[in-house]
């Protein structure tokens, strides 16, 4: 969890993280844990800061479409009760990675790293594509390339069509012996991260062994098949890409653009502007200043005053 206090412009005036997860439950989304966490970072940064007043709060967080329900109910109390607070938004990572990206303004930004999810919105109203997760869907995700080279991998072992030599042997050299992968996989809570970890391999094999190409490219594809779905059909809507997954470079990048060429003709591509923490804080400076033109969504961005 990152905590920043900014001016009314967004000017970042004090930061500080936690790397302790935000405990989930029956309820979804623990509020009672996350204010645990987020009361003493804030005095200690409002102090840093020289802040005596919070106009406004912005809080984004991952699941909150389906595990906001606790957050939604107390989190605005909470913060008021706490610092005074009287406008807080609550929404969903991906809102806070568009609004960083292409800020208020209609298109698409897909957001790839271990999963994938596509979001968009003509001002109207949101859209979102995938986010699934790993056995739904996350389809061009880094944990969904990995299990595509893993596979690949296992295919070659076995001596059945579709495998690759190359990628066998990253395994091997990664996680060991071929026969011992299912025990580090299937048992594991983290295994999206797992099979995420072996993507970068793929990415480095892509510039000589077509399986690996053939496994970037239709990650490429599945990633702008979603962002289609979610991207205003009229006008010329932007789509950005955000998210770990770009590190790959080339490999990935270049059959992007080929398909954004395909699916999105009408789009125009853009380097995403800022990270969603930098979404976050232009949510919180539009409430503060009563500026904010972003349509409201009970799942994925939610408004309430006090």
């Amino acid at each position: 969890m990152r905590v920043v206090v900014a001016d009314v412009h967004g000017d970042v005036l004090a930061r500080c993280e936690s790397s302790e997860p935000v405990r989930t439950g029956a309820r979804g989304i623990d509020a009672g844990h996350l204010m645990e966490q987020l009361v003493p970072m804030v005095r200690v940064l409002l102090a840093d800061g020289g802040v005596t007043e919070l106009r406004a709060a912005a809080v984004g967080a991952a699941g909150l479409a389906s595990l906001g329900d606790a957050l939604r109910a107390e989190l605005p109390g909470a913060l008021g009760r706490e610092f005074g607070v009287s406008t807080v938004a609550l929404a969903a990572d991906a809102v806070t990675a568009y609004v960083g990206a292409l800020g208020a303004r209609p298109g698409a930004v897909v957001a790839a790293g271990t999963g994938l999810i596509a979001v968009g919105t003509d001002l109207d109203r949101w859209h979102r594509a995938d986010g699934w997760g790993h056995l739904l869907g996350d389809c061009g995700g880094g944990a969904w390339i990995g299990r595509a080279g893993l596979e690949a991998a296992v295919r070659a072992h076995d001596g059945r069509p579709g495998g690759s030599a190359a990628l066998l042997a990253c395994v091997e050299e990664q996680f060991g012996p071929v026969a011992g992968l299912p025990g580090q996989l299937y048992p594991r809570p983290d295994r999206a991260a797992v099979l995420a970890s072996f993507a970068p391999r793929v990415a480095a094999c892509a510039g000589h062994d077509p399986v690996a190409t053939g496994i970037l490219r239709t990650a490429a594809r599945h990633m702008v098949e979603s962002a289609a779905a979610v991207c205003p059909t009229g006008g010329e809507p932007r789509v950005a890409f955000t998210g770990g997954l770009l590190k790959m470079g080339e490999p990935l990048l270049v059959p992007v653009a080929e398909e954004l060429a395909i699916q999105l003709p009408h789009a125009r591509r853009m380097t995403a502007a800022g990270d969603p923490l930098a979404g976050a804080l232009r949510i919180a400076a539009d409430l503060a200043a009563g500026t904010l033109t972003l349509p409201g969504d009970t799942a994925m961005l939610s408004v309430m005053t006090g």
